[in-house]
C-alpha cells in the first residue's frame, strides 16, 4: 500500500533497514533515468560503445568505435564507426562515414551514411550529406548539399 509520499508522486527508496527516503518527483524522474539500465543505451553484444554525456565536450579524432551516442557536444573526425545516435541535446560537428545514423539533436558537417539516415522530429542535419536511405519525421530538418547514393 502506498504511503503519503508515494501518493503525492514522490518516489521512495529504501535507505536502511529502518526506513525509506522520499524523493521529490523531478529528482525521482532523474533517479529513475539513472537507475534504468537501458539509459543511456548499452551495447548488447560486447560492441565498442562511446557515450558522450550531457554537458561533456569532446574534440579531436575518434576511431574504431562501433557506436557513438551523443548527449553533449562533439567536434571530431569520426572514422571506423558503424552507428551514431545524437540525442535531442546532442551536437555533432565534423565529418564521418558511417553505416547508420539517428539524429534527434544536431549534426553539422560532412555525413556519409551507407544505409539508413533517420532524422527525428527534433533533429537538424546540415552540411554535405550522402545517404543510402533516408527517413525524416515531421518536424525534422535537413539543409545543404544532399544526395542519395546507390548501394553497391
Amino acid at each position: 500500500m502506498p504511503d503519503a509520499a508515494e501518493e503525492r508522486g514522490f518516489l521512495t527508496k529504501p535507505v536502511s533497514a529502518a526506513g525509506t527516503v522520499a524523493i521529490p518527483p523531478r529528482a525521482g524522474e532523474a533517479l529513475r533515468r539513472f537507475t534504468d539500465f537501458t539509459y543511456p543505451p548499452k551495447p548488447d553484444d560486447g560492441t565498442r560503445c562511446l557515450n558522450v554525456g550531457r554537458g561533456i565536450t569532446l574534440s579531436g579524432e575518434v576511431t574504431s568505435c562501433d557506436k557513438l551516442f551523443i548527449e553533449g557536444s562533439v567536434d571530431v573526425k569520426l572514422t571506423n564507426c558503424r552507428i551514431i545516435e545524437i540525442a535531442e541535446a546532442g551536437l555533432f560537428k565534423g565529418s564521418t562515414t558511417i553505416d547508420e545514423a539517428e539524429v534527434r539533436g544536431r549534426f553539422e558537417g560532412d555525413l556519409v551514411v551507407h544505409n539508413r539516415l533517420l532524422i527525428k522530429a527534433t533533429g537538424r542535419v546540415s552540411g554535405t550529406i550522402r545517404y543510402g536511405q533516408i527517413e525524416i519525421e515531421c518536424g525534422g530538418q535537413i539543409f545543404g548539399d544532399i544526395q542519395a547514393q546507390s548501394r553497391s
